[in-house]
């Protein structure tokens, strides 16, 4: 059996571990919600890279095998310094989905709504760089969506319009395609797949890192799929948010 730390801002990376116990049934999980200091968007990629180093500690006297960085500005900011100091811990983060947008999309538009943090970090930013000259990349900052989720706000007249406000630059470039660049958007695909139209492609990457932790743990011959299954939550703020997310993550909506 697996021991899974995850961790993200908030409890957007439950979005993750969802995919996570799809191809990981059996495991252990820990996941860490760092809601204290979310959002971490606009916060430094220092200060990022202290609250990882905390977590990491945190997670491996859990013991924790292997470690999803289940935020996409934290991996930003800080995966890179995370596998320079834990050179004998695997992580694992989130991959920016534009690869597979690029080449599906039938205008040559593709649209990323992501965090400030993320679309200025150079994993990002590489990524990007890559696709540019074949495809119109147009991005766009989710603003106040961490906020909405973390609020447990997932539908309704207000999510709507904040949803609209940061959608409709995308789908006025001609996006086809929207890449979901924050673990927290997956819980507002619904109202954006509504709002955008059934003409128009949501990808949440969310069900590849799940892959690559499973070919990580396989590649490191961690025994996998033993059991028994368990989770363990745990936040370093009120847990209300995580609990409530939580419990729509596992009565599988």
């Amino acid at each position: 059996m697996a021991t899974i730390g995850i961790f993200d801002s908030g409890c957007g990376g439950l979005s993750v571990y969802r995919e996570l116990v799809k191809v990981l049934p059996k495991e252990q999980y820990h996941y860490y919600s760092d809601n204290a200091h979310c959002p971490y968007g606009e916060k430094s990629a220092l200060y990022i890279q202290r609250r990882g180093r905390f977590i990491t500690e945190f997670l491996l006297d859990k013991g924790a095998d292997i470690i999803v960085v289940a935020c996409n500005t934290a991996t930003a900011a800080a995966i890179a310094t995370l596998r320079a100091a834990y050179p004998d811990v695997p992580f694992v983060g989130m991959e920016p989905a534009v690869k597979p947008a690029a080449l599906g999309t039938r205008s040559g538009v593709v649209g990323v709504l992501a965090t400030a943090g993320t679309l200025k970090g150079s994993k990002y930013l590489n990524t990007r760089g890559l696709y540019e000259d074949e495809v119109i990349i147009a991005e766009h900052v989710g603003q106040g969506f961490v906020e909405l989720v973390e609020a447990g706000k997932l539908d309704g007249p207000e999510v709507e319009a904040t949803v609209r406000a940061s959608l409709q630059p995308l789908l006025d470039a001609g996006a086809d395609t929207i890449v979901l660049g924050c673990t927290h958007y997956p819980f507002l695909q619904p109202v954006i797949e509504r709002l955008a139209g059934p003409s128009v492609r949501v990808i949440d990457p969310a069900p590849a890192v799940a892959r690559q932790t499973l070919h990580v743990l396989e590649q490191r011959g961690v025994p996998i799929g033993k059991g028994p299954f368990s989770v363990k939550l745990c936040s370093s703020g009120d847990p209300a948010a995580l609990q409530r997310i939580f419990a729509l993550v596992a009565g599988g909506k």
